[in-house]
């Protein structure tokens, strides 16, 4: 089918700039991040303003066309890739990156929601605050893309989920209805909080456009120590440790396996000399906006006192930048390295706390019995109960092939571990494509109800990334 109509309509709308109809140039655009899935699309609309962004949703209704937004493409679960129908477009919001205001004293920045990740950070350092979100892939994700998702990242333990830092978002929905509520207030008891709606929703219920977010003081001082675990070693007991001992200055709290520090050590330059213990290791960071707290001496006494406990066999503290660079470098290097040897089938699970080490045992041994030459990449934001459980896909095979083996057997097998103990199959990830079927085999039969009545309020057609999260009720079931 030919739609060079549908192209020119889109170009008299938003001019030539705004559309790209090239497939090479299209191509990276339909594929997700892992490459486990490649869609189809005859364009992608780069719209420059919320007016064009209700522009284009009003007449792709009119045309009977899909619409997928897309932030930077940063997908793990292919919550920004196109169905294979090629009746969907991609609307990318990278035109739209602009910083529309930062304010000091209501300690917020109001931006566009293409805004990349970096450039949002780096404006709030400028303004001597710190915007705390923090991930791997924040030199390439946008911040609607955030919001889709409620990215979590490495530092939720002290400052929450995307959720947690949003004040005001503006979102455009099926019908091209503008929704704005860009206000910068910390109390709005007005009726229902609709911004949260657009929050985790992955653009199945409008197309984020703008967004405010709550900013933090710049911290003056950090500590950063590297611990190296003890045989047995009771994380959560670490955890609630450091964190009473510490005055709730615990910003980081990252556990690895000696396997995941290894992949991450083979693939940069200069390893520093850090490893796991029998137990694993633990990156753990202080922070504060005061010049008046001794935060290294601090963490020296904490960890002083794991040590004693016989938690801790060995701990490093970091004495200066270039020695804290180089301990989170392993940390946020370990994806890579697990890319380089031949990718992982990811498994982002997050339980309560307090069942962080029954969940390692029983999936442990879940692997063994499954097959016992496995080799596993756990690491992750324990901080938080989340947990990122790798299997490696071993070099000589075929990677696609090996991951739907695993995700059709062990990995349910994983998710039904983290189930029954009360946590669940995306932490932080979300759901987009590829785990829908989880979300209707662990999700409670109450919720899922009430989310399709959502996405049936708000987008009854359909248009919106059609096929992710949940399908909206059936036309007889709607009254």
């Amino acid at each position: 089918m030919s739609y060079a109509v549908h192209i020119q309509a889109f170009r008299d709308l938003i001019g030539q700039a705004g559309v790209v109809d090239d497939p090479e140039r299209i191509a990276p655009y339909t594929t997700d991040q892992r490459q486990l899935f490649t869609g189809s699309s005859f364009a992608v609309l780069k719209p420059a303003t919320t007016p064009q962004v209700a522009d284009i949703v009003k007449l792709a209704a009119r045309l009977g066309l899909g619409i997928v937004p897309q932030g930077g493409n940063t997908s793990y679960c292919g919550g920004a890739t196109p169905d294979t129908s090629g009746r969907q477009i991609i609307v990318s919001l990278e035109r739209m990156d602009g910083i529309r205001e930062i304010d000091p004293f209501s300690m917020t920045v109001s931006v566009d929601a293409g805004a990349i990740l970096t450039k949002v950070q780096d404006a709030a350092a400028a303004a001597g605050l710190l915007l705390p979100l923090s991930l791997g892939a924040e030199g390439s994700c946008r911040i609607g893309g955030n919001i889709g998702t409620n990215a979590g990242g490495l530092s939720v333990v002290k400052y929450g989920m995307t959720r947690d830092l949003i004040l005001g978002v503006e979102a455009v929905l099926s019908d091209g209805t503008v929704v704005s509520d860009m206000r910068k207030l910390r109390k709005n008891n007005t009726g229902y909080d609709v911004k949260h709606c657009f929050i985790g929703s992955e653009g199945t219920l409008g197309i984020v456009t703008g967004a405010v977010l709550r900013l933090a003081p710049s911290p003056a001082r950090r500590a950063t120590a590297w611990l190296k675990l003890a045989a047995g070693a009771p994380l959560v007991e670490l955890l609630a440790l450091v964190r009473r001992q510490s005055a709730d200055l615990l910003t980081t709290f990252e556990f690895m396996t000696s396997r995941s520090i290894a992949l991450a050590t083979d693939v940069i330059i200069n390893p520093p000399s850090v490893g796991a213990g029998p137990g694993g290791a633990i990156l753990v960071e202080l922070a504060s906006s005061s010049d008046h707290l001794d935060l290294d001496g601090l963490l020296e006494a904490v960890l002083g006192e794991a040590v004693e406990s016989r938690w801790v066999d060995d701990a490093y503290l970091a004495q200066n930048g270039s020695q804290r660079a180089a301990m989170w470098e392993v940390r946020e290097t370990i994806p890579e390295g697990e890319k380089r040897r031949n990718g992982s089938v990811k498994h982002d699970i997050s339980v309560p706390l307090s069942a962080i080490q029954s969940f390692l045992d029983l999936a442990g041994a879940q692997v063994r019995t499954y097959a016992a030459d496995l080799e596993l990449s756990v690491y992750g934001h324990v901080g938080d109960g989340n947990l990122h459980y790798n299997v490696l896909v071993p070099p000589d095979v075929d990677r696609i092939e090996f991951s739907r083996e695993v995700e059709g057997s062990l990995s349910l097998q994983l998710y039904d571990i983290a189930a029954s103990l009360d946590g669940t199959f995306s932490a932080e990830h979300g759901v987009g494509r590829f785990k829908r079927h989880l979300l209707e085999k662990y999700g409670d039969a109450g919720r899922l109800a009430a989310m399709r009545r959502i996405k049936t309020a708000f987008d009854p057609s359909n248009l919106l990334n059609a096929g992710a999260v949940v399908y909206p009720l059936e036309r007889d079931n709607i009254g």
